[in-house]
Formats: structure tokens, C-alpha cells, sequence
């Protein structure tokens, strides 16, 4: 018996017999050509693409009839890069300057594109990188005439173990015959792990030496929850995990029933629970867990096509459908958070020594009046038909703040001088996500409707911590004093001015610190939709004086772990649980 520890990147737990997947990237060829055969190959190019293009929407087609909305979403990501305009013209540049075969120059343009990707910080956009080598391996199947994976024609329920396992045979696998997956490479943001979450099926990813360690027929089990696989395991192993399975489709029972009721503590104190989303097609998904709202619309998307950023009625469309897909739900939007670490490609924005410390999130918006003119009128006239609401990104100080509210009063004045429809009263409300605005929370509560904790960039920001760097990132502890002050300090500025403050961070999702939080006194948490029943559930099994009496002591404490001493004694004595 052998047990190996990587990434849990979709949870549920499966037992079952290994299938070790090997499949290498098509190797393309690389010739030279006369230039009287650009044109052929250009053609060549435009055939093989039209052919990609037609499965993928065959495909997205199936997911959307299914209503998988995150498989389709991926999907239509796929089919923008495959169709992207400046794809096809760095290839069709690239054939008349190197006068090379088209295989070759899409390899070398896919490559150049995804190096760029790769170099810079943001974990979501390396992720990317994969995506664009994905697609052009693709393609270049498509252009060789070769293609379809094994894994279409399983034949048999399987573990697959692999290298790694990239979307396109994600998507092609058969999915009733996947148990679970576990591969040497890959994250939790990878597109791979989602369409995992999505299939519901267990994967662990990251695990180094699977593919060295496991063999064709061994029996595996892969912990989904925990990030461990263990192979060929003995007897007492596999009864615990067929207990666990069971336990888990129990868990899953209950949290389908907890999804139409209220968040409601046990003496009565109410807390909204709402749904962080990237895409209008996950309402769906956020409804069905019970979110009362979305509580933060990340519009980043809007801004990544390589030939620029969505005009704006497609911003218009887009938030209608996610405004629409809530019903009478207030939908919060916030400004788009780009630039710094997220290098996006509509912008061309340079890299920066320090990315965290510098030109990104208002900044950025603010220093482009124009693209974020467009983004506000795009929100004011999908406001006009919803309950939707602005929320700005980093706002450090109350001239940013003043800026911004000066250049949502134009846009709402140029759109009227348009004849479109805009509502006076959409609700606006800041990000606290740097120090100085907490401080200043009193000053900036009497100008907006709303607080929206952002606990990620609060805690790096608070105590110098690179949560991307493995050094230091032991020390990025939510539970230390400085944030769990940082945090009263704005919910107390908001209600004393008759506001309401809410958290949109990760710490929002996590059910150990649910008690913590709501002894705070925030409004309203804002997660991942499916951490939504987790949370409920430790809602309704605590008392808020309870809760207030632990908040109490833990702004007392000296350190971090004296808090989560705090934390594992409440959860013990209260019997609310505390997993992650």
C-alpha cells in the first residue's frame, strides 16, 4: 500500500481500478515552403480551424441542453481561441515571413503566445498558457488529420492516472466510465480541474510520481477532499472510504434540502449568503445552492479576447443575462480588476517590478476614463431591467473613490443623452481590500451604500505577505489579530452609518471561521456557490451571542494561533464542525 498527496481539485471520494493514460502532444512537422503555397496553406489553416470550430459547438450545443454551464463556458472559451482573429493573422503573418508550413508557424505562434501568459504572476492566467497549447494541438490534429482519444472508448470504469489531462480530453472522455482522476501535474485553477467539478467527478491533481508509482489494474482510491490517493490499499483502508462515500452522499442529500432555507442562526439572527461568480451562466448554478444574491460578479472575462475588450452592448448582454438569471436577486458587479498581476491582453498592459503595489483594479479604470465609461453604462442599463448593483475594486482613498463616483454620474448623463434607460438609485459600494480604506471606513461609509470585504488582498496587503511565494506564505494567517481588527474596524463604520458590510474573500467560504465572522457582525457572505450549504449549515447550528462572545475574545488574542485554538474549541463545544 502506497499513499501519494497532491491537489484536491474536485472533491468526492471513488475506489476503483487504475487506467494509465499516456498520450503525447502531436509532433507537428517543419518544412519550408515556396511563397506561391502561402495562400494553400493559409486555406489549409482556415479548413482545420472551421473543423474544430464545428465539434466545439456540437459540443457546446450537448452542454447547454445538459445545462452544464460550466463545461459550455469552457467551451465557448475554447471556440474564442480557436476563432480569434489575431490568432489567424499572427499565423498568416508568420506563414509569409518564415515561408514555413502552417503546422509548424501555428506551433511556434502558440508557443510565443503561451510563453507570454506564462511569465506573468497571476496564477489564472498561467493557467491559460495550457489552454492556448491545448487548442493548438488541436488544431494541428485537425490539420494532420489525426486525432480522437482513448478515452472516448472506455470500455470499462476506470481511475485515469496521467501526466497531466489537458481540456480537450476532458471534454472527449466518457464520462460514465471516469471514476475519478489523478495526474502528476496540474492546479485547482486549471480548466481541467473545473470540468472535473463540473462532471462531479473526484480528481487529485499535482501528485508528482503518479504515472511512476501506479500501474495499469491497481486498485486505487482517490480522497478528492483530501488530496491523497492511495494505492493497492488494505482492507481496513477500503471499509473506511466505502463508510466515508456513503457519509458523503448523505452530506449531499442534506445540503440539496438546506438549499431553500434561510441562513438563520439558532436564536433567529439572519445572514445573507450569496454567490461569487465569473460567468452569467453560473446563476443557474448559484441559485440551485441556494445563493440569495451575487455578491460579486467578476467581469474580468469581458476584458481577456487577445482582440480586445468586449464592446459595450456585448458588457450590456452579458449583464443582462446574469441580472435576469437571479430573478428580483441584487447582483453586485464589480469594476474590472485588471492590470498588476493580471496582465490582460485587450490592454497591453506592461509588467511591473511590483504588480500588487501598482497600476491595476481603479487605477487602472480611473486612468482610462473612456474603457471604464463603457463598462459603468454597460451596468446603469442592465440596472434598468434588475436588481443590479456597482462595486469598486482597491479603492485606497476618497479621492479614487470621488473619481470614480464622478465618472459613474457622466456615464449615467451620457446614456441619457442616448434615450437609454438608467435608474437613479443603483447601489454602489467599495472594495475593502487595502489597509488605508479600512482605516478610513468611517470617511468612506458616508458616500457609498455598501462595504464588500476582500479578505485575499486585505491579508497580503496587511502584513506584507506574497501569497505566491512560498517563503512567506505560512504567515498570510486570516485568523491573525491585525485582519480580525482590520475587519470589525469596517463593520463597525458601516453600521454606524446605517450601511451594511459584507466579505467576499475566501475566508467567506470557509465554515471553520463562519462562527468568527458572524461574531463580527458582517451582513452578508459571498462565496463559491457550492460552499454555500456548508456555510448554511453551520449558520443554523449556531447562536449569535455565542458567536459574539468569540469574537469578543479573539480580538483580545496576541497571534493568529491563539484565534484558531480559539476557533477548534468553540466548534468542538458548539458541535458546528469546522472543515474547509
Amino acid at each position: 500500500m502506497k499513499k501519494i498527496f497532491g491537489v484536491a481539485a474536485s472533491s468526492g471520494i471513488a475506489i476503483g481500478k487504475a487506467w494509465v493514460f499516456a498520450q503525447d502532444a502531436p509532433e507537428a512537422p517543419c518544412y519550408a515552403i515556396e511563397a506561391a503555397a502561402v495562400d494553400g496553406e493559409r486555406r489549409r489553416f482556415e479548413a482545420a480551424a472551421e473543423a474544430v470550430g464545428l465539434k466545439l459547438r456540437a459540443r457546446l450545443a450537448a452542454s447547454e441542453q445538459e445545462g452544464n454551464g460550466e463545461e459550455a463556458d469552457i467551451l465557448k472559451m475554447r471556440l474564442l481561441m480557436v476563432e480569434d482573429v489575431d490568432l489567424k493573422e499572427r499565423v498568416l503573418s508568420g506563414l509569409q515571413k518564415e515561408l514555413k508550413n502552417v503546422e509548424c508557424v501555428l506551433c511556434a505562434v502558440a508557443g510565443e503566445m503561451a510563453e507570454r501568459l506564462l511569465a506573468v504572476e497571476d496564477a489564472y492566467l498561467r493557467e491559460r498558457a495550457a489552454d492556448i497549447s491545448d487548442v493548438a494541438a488541436e488544431l494541428t490534429n485537425a490539420l494532420l488529420g489525426t486525432g480522437g482519444s482513448p478515452l472516448e472508448k472506455l470500455d470499462e470504469e476506470v481511475i485515469v492516472v496521467a501526466r497531466d489531462m489537458l481540456p480537450s480530453d476532458a471534454l472527449a472522455m466518457d464520462k460514465r466510465m471516469v471514476k475519478a482522476l489523478a495526474t502528476d501535474s496540474g492546479s485547482r485553477t486549471s480548466h481541467t480541474a473545473i470540468l472535473m467539478r463540473s462532471f462531479e467527478i473526484p480528481a487529485v491533481l499535482g501528485l508528482s510520481n503518479a504515472t511512476a508509482l501506479i500501474r495499469d489494474g491497481d486498485v486505487l482510491i482517490v480522497n478528492g477532499d483530501s488530496g491523497r490517493v492511495i494505492v493497492n490499499p488494505d482492507a481496513a483502508e477500503l471499509e473506511g472510504h466505502r463508510r466515508a462515500i456513503d457519509e458523503n452522499e448523505r452530506v449531499k442529500a442534506e445540503d440539496r434540502a438546506l438549499s431553500s432555507l434561510a441562513a438563520r442562526t439558532a436564536d433567529g439572527e439572519r445572514i445573507a449568503l450569496c454567490a461569487n461568480i465569473e460567468l452569467p451562466e453560473d446563476a443557474g448554478k448559484a441559485l440551485s445552492h441556494g445563493a440569495e444574491g451575487v455578491g460579486l460578479f467578476r467581469t474580468e472575462f469581458l476584458f481577456m479576447s487577445a482582440g480586445g475588450a468586449a464592446d459595450e452592448e456585448m458588457q450590456v448582454n452579458a449583464y443582462r443575462a446574469l441580472v435576469r438569471g437571479m430573478g428580483a436577486k441584487p447582483v453586485r458587479i464589480r469594476t474590472c480588476d485588471m492590470g498588476g498581476d493580471k496582465m490582460l491582453p485587450a490592454l497591453s498592459l506592461k509588467e511591473e517590478k511590483n504588480p500588487l503595489l501598482g497600476w491595476r483594479a481603479i487605477r487602472v479604470s480611473l486612468a482610462m476614463p473612456e474603457l471604464f465609461k463603457v463598462q459603468l453604462r454597460a451596468i446603469l442599463r442592465a440596472a434598468a431591467g434588475g436588481n443590479a448593483e456597482i462595486m469598486f475594486p482597491l479603492v485606497s482613498g476618497v479621492e479614487e473613490l470621488d473619481a470614480a463616483l464622478a465618472t459613474l454620474s457622466e456615464a449615467r448623463a451620457e446614456c441619457r443623452q442616448k434615450g437609454q434607460a438608467v435608474p437613479d438609485d443603483v447601489k454602489v459600494g467599495v472594495m475593502i481590500e487595502v489597509p488605508s480604506a479600512a482605516l478610513i471606513a468611517d470617511i468612506l461609509a458616508e458616500k457609498v451604500d455598501f462595504f464588500s470585504i476582500g479578505t485575499n488582498d486585505l491579508i497580503q496587503y496587511a502584513l506584507a505577505v506574497d501569497r505566491g511565494n512560498e517563503k512567506v506564505n505560512y504567515l498570510a494567517r486570516p485568523t491573525h489579530p491585525a485582519i480580525l481588527r482590520l475587519i470589525k474596524m469596517t463593520v463597525d463604520a458601516a453600521h454606524r452609518a446605517g450601511k451594511k458590510a459584507a466579505m467576499c474573500g475566501e475566508l467567506a467560504g470557509v465554515p471553520l471561521y463562519t462562527p468568527l465572522l458572524l461574531g463580527l457582525g458582517l451582513d452578508e457572505l459571498s462565496m463559491a456557490p457550492a460552499a454555500i450549504p456548508r456555510v448554511k449549515r453551520v449558520v443554523r447550528a449556531c447562536k449569535s451571542a455565542d458567536c459574539r462572545a468569540l469574537a469578543a475574545r479573539a480580538l483580545k488574542c496576541g497571534s493568529g494561533q491563539e484565534v484558531a485554538a480559539l476557533l477548534d474549541i468553540f466548534t468542538a463545544q458548539a458541535g458546528v464542525g469546522g472543515s474547509s
